[in-house]
């Protein structure tokens, strides 16, 4: 087999030998997944330990909902909904901590709080960010958008999806080397269901060694997606069988790290996706 890639971040690093799960933590009134289930500062601490429980191997913190149609938060709402989660979970748990967010102030003060990585939805867009990252030495994950959450899903459009999400993230990566990230703190994800129809989502999944092939740890996911209940995955709630199905084959194309709600589920299954793909590279 080949040297697995090493994905660096604020507080140590991940060896990718295996795949790594993403444990979801939307601390939103709005998640398209779960509502306002988690808005409770004190129940988003608890779920944050039943994840790190569930050997998630990074906590994804979230207080912005990005589902299709979403209106922005000011940065003053979103850190008031995260910075009381993260810095508690920061003392508890001993897993990193990921904060998803598209603002550079926002992302420094979860840094700050206990976070290790940056989960950017909008690829390392605001400069800032760009600069931010750069000194601070947390991992990075680039994601690619078609536009923005309001208007991402309002019929989306492209000549060739995987060609182009590959070339967006082969010059946001450019960029951020540019910008004096490390090349082993950068992640990319390929944005499943931000700005692409079910067929754009299917075809990125079947050839995501295409994506893989630019070198990066590749982040992907599709938990609960709109997607796999156009395919007849069911509601939000019901979608984990199909959730399960999407991320094994994104594992054997070479995906890395699986974002989920569903952790233990996922965990367990990840664990025969990966034996599956790794026998298939010793053949």
């Amino acid at each position: 087999m080949p040297r697995p890639l090493v994905w660096k971040h604020l507080t140590g690093e991940f060896v990718l030998d295996r795949a790594h799960v993403m444990g979801v933590l939307n601390v939103t009134p709005d998640s398209f997944s779960d509502g306002r289930r988690f808005f409770d500062p004190d129940v988003a601490v608890l779920r944050g330990l039943e994840i790190a429980e569930e050997e998630a191997d990074i906590l994804d913190v979230g207080g912005e909902s990005t589902r299709p149609g979403s209106d922005p938060v000011s940065p003053e709402e979103e850190w008031r909904r995260v910075g009381p989660v993260i810095e508690a979970l920061g003392r508890k748990i001993d897993i990193p901590i990921s904060i998803d967010t598209r603002r550079a102030i926002v992302a420094k003060k979860a840094l700050h709080a206990g976070a290790s990585i940056v989960n950017d939805v909008s690829g390392l867009r605001d400069p800032a960010m760009m600069e931010m990252l750069a000194r601070s030495g947390a991992g990075a994950i680039i994601m690619h958008m078609l536009g923005e959450p309001k208007t991402m899903q309002e019929a989306p459009e492209y000549a060739d999806v995987v060609r182009e999400v590959r070339s967006y993230l082969e010059g946001r990566v450019r960029a951020a080397l540019a910008a004096r990230i490390p090349r082993e703190a950068i992640a990319v994800d390929p944005g499943i269901g931000f700005g692409k129809t079910a067929d754009h989502n299917l075809e990125l999944i079947r050839n995501l060694d295409r994506i893989a092939a630019l070198g990066q740890p590749v982040v992907i996911g599709v938990s609960r997606k709109t997607f796999l209940g156009w395919l007849g995955g069911g509601e939000a709630g019901e979608r984990l069988p199909a959730s399960i199905a999407a991320s094994s084959v994104a594992v054997l194309q070479g995906a890395h790290v699986i974002r989920a709600h569903d952790v233990l589920e996922t965990v367990r299954a990840m664990r025969v996706a990966w034996a599956l793909r790794r026998g298939r590279e010793n053949l």
